[in-house]
């Protein structure tokens, strides 16, 4: 039955069941709005029912109860996600973990020599469990930077200030890296860490010119010395070959020495044994050996006995 109201002198009619079907419909309309959700290519949707889990769903169109019975919290497994420390937040960020509140405070470092140090670093890490991800943990996002803050400031609170600032930074993050792994792993985070690294390292302002000034002087003592080294490497390899072949030489020819005079001596003691048989005999024949190595290389010369006369004659047998 149409009930008939008077606005501004108007009669206005209305039904009660069209007071009761506009809120139905559109709850209806709002329920089924909900009751779908997309889950992107690089995650999985996590589905509770009354908050207890139920399932994971894989990436695309799905379908939940609305009204609040099921809900599916997306989380990223296939996407590498980043923790800063250090930074201010620079625009927009999809995880919400990503940047601190207080920067300056995660920047400033305490070393083990007692010197302070402005450290800013990432961690890269990825989602490999999400229900553990969700449920070991109440909020494994600031757990995971917490932990994060504390094993860096352990590690770099074992480091002298000048292997922070210089030659140290991979060696920290290899380290903290190492010592985060087996933290989540003992936690059971759902969490694989898979990078630590540290991005800019500085004294602190008042002593940042200073300490550029010691640095460069660092790094050209260290570009002396490769050079030295270079010219080391250069010139001694080169003497030491030379060396090495003036020896070789040398032995050379002290060995064919050594061979020439043990010769030598054979052979004069084989002479002595037959001169000691013979003495005229041997001298005779190693005078004519002798005169037979020596008279080839005097050329054109005429020999002739004291005694000879009119050999004047003779010359012609040259021809």
């Amino acid at each position: 039955m149409n009930k008939v109201i008077t606005i501004d002198g108007h009669p206005v009619s209305f039904s009660p069941r069209l007071l009761l079907g506009v809120p139905l419909a559109l709850v209806v309309l709002y329920g089924i709005f909900t009751s779908f959700y997309t889950v992107s290519p690089e995650s999985v949707a996590v589905v509770q029912r009354f908050g207890k889990y139920t399932h994971i769903e894989d990436p695309g169109l799905r379908f939940k109860i609305p009204f609040g019975v099921d809900k599916a919290t997306i989380v990223p497994i296939d996407r590498q996600l980043k923790l800063e420390f250090g930074f201010g937040r620079q625009g927009d960020v999809t995880n919400p973990h990503q940047v601190g509140t207080e920067p300056d405070k995660e920047r400033d470092m305490v070393t083990g020599d007692l010197n302070a140090a402005q450290v800013e670093w990432i961690l890269q890490y990825s989602i490999t469990d999400p229900y553990q991800y969700l449920f070991q943990l109440r909020n494994p996002g600031s757990t995971l930077r917490d932990l994060t803050e504390s094993v860096v400031c352990e590690v770099i609170g074992d480091r002298t200030v000048d292997e922070v600032l210089t030659i140290g930074r991979t060696e920290i993050g290899v380290e903290s890296l190492s010592r985060l792994s087996e933290i989540v792993a003992t936690l059971n985070m759902g969490i694989t860490a898979e990078r630590i690294e540290l991005i800019n390292v500085n004294p602190p302002g008042p002593v940042q010119r200073s300490f550029g000034e010691v640095n460069r002087a660092q790094q050209e003592r260290e570009r002396m010395i490769n050079e030295a080294n270079g010219e080391y490497n250069r010139v001694i390899p080169k003497a030491k070959g030379t060396a090495q072949q003036r020896i070789s030489g040398a032995e050379g020819y002290a060995f064919q020495r050594v061979n020439e005079a043990e010769g030598d001596v054979t052979r004069f003691r084989d002479l002595l044994a037959q001169y000691e048989k013979a003495p005229a005999i041997t001298k005779q024949r190693l005078y004519l050996e002798t005169m037979s190595e020596v008279l080839p290389k005097l050329g054109k010369k005429v020999i002739l006995d004291e005694d000879a006369k009119q050999f004047l004659p003779l010359m012609n047998l040259g021809k």
